[in-house]
């Protein structure tokens, strides 16, 4: 139980609405609220988290999706929605786990965190894993190349059509699925740890795009890479916060309040700050995004 104490108060000396947890180690050494023995949460995980007093949600660091501030606290599009539902849930604060892409549905099925919030796209292999709520971000895909794009890539068919290409992409993220999806080789795939990597890549000339959210890439831009325009042959994607399959009384309460929270300009108010659409996330439902192959 030491070890959980002591992650509690250095994540809470961060303040805030949403403080930057410790490595997920930190949560493992003991944590009240499983039974004994099976590790399985205990209550209505609504009561547990008004009980202390926070929610904790696993992010990757990848703004504008989620970011990480200098002082530790967690802000990015998708942890302020969620917090901002959750405070009207009577849940004052979050608290971000910092994972990769392909750790948060196996962590969050193994309650290491509550909830996913870092804009991990819903499609139909990870809507039969766990609930999302109704969406709240709708993006759109694109390409980090070098400048002037010399292997004129604009879209997925392009990277199968030439072998020789190769593409940077996020172990276990939605673009990585989507190349799979399509056929594109093992060996033309590119697997980099974070978006700086990503770029680094193309221009060390070890991949020949980085493929990743329009507004990610975006947010990495530097000299000498260029984005392209938002492929069009990658179906339309969208997040929204990610539950365990047990909670679907929380997530029936949570969609109750997000749809209230959408209905408000505070919505568009979050969302355009991270140069996101509020009527791109109105116009589209969770069972039109978790039909999306993959």
């Amino acid at each position: 139980m030491r070890r959980t104490e002591i992650s509690r108060r250095q994540l809470l000396r961060a303040g805030g609405a949403a403080a930057l947890a410790v490595p997920v180690t930190g949560f493992l050494g003991g944590c009240s609220f499983t039974q004994p023995g099976t590790g399985q949460p205990t209550g209505s995980t609504l009561d547990r988290f008004k009980q202390q007093g926070y929610a904790r949600i696993a992010i990757a660091n990848e703004p504008p999706y989620t970011q990480i501030n200098p002082d530790g606290s967690v802000t990015g599009a998708e942890p302020d929605v969620v917090a901002a539902v959750l405070k009207r849930m009577g849940v004052p604060r979050i608290e971000g786990i910092v994972t990769p892409y392909e750790s948060m549905i196996p962590g969050l099925n193994a309650s290491r965190w509550d909830i996913i919030a870092a804009g991990l796209f819903m499609k139909q292999s990870r809507c039969s894993q766990i609930r999302y709520s109704e969406p709240e971000i709708v993006s759109t895909e694109s390409f980090a190349v070098p400048a002037g794009n010399p292997k004129k890539l604009t879209g997925i068919a392009a990277v199968k059509a030439d072998p020789a290409l190769k593409i940077a992409v996020l172990p276990g993220g939605f673009e990585d699925g989507a190349l799979k999806t399509a056929g594109v080789p093992a060996s033309q795939i590119v697997n980099i740890p974070d978006g700086r990597s990503g770029v680094e890549a193309v221009q060390a000339g070890r991949a020949d795009a980085f493929f990743l959210p329009t507004l990610s890439l975006n947010a990495l831009k530097t000299e000498g890479i260029e984005i392209t325009g938002a492929i069009t042959d990658v179906q339309q994607t969208g997040s929204g916060a990610g539950f365990r399959q047990a909670d679907a009384d929380l997530v029936a309460a949570y969609d109750e309040q997000l749809k209230a929270l959408k209905a408000t300009p505070e919505f568009d108010q979050i969302l355009g700050k991270w140069g996101f659409s509020g009527d791109a996330a109105r116009s589209v439902t969770r069972e039109q995004l978790c039909a999306v192959p993959g």
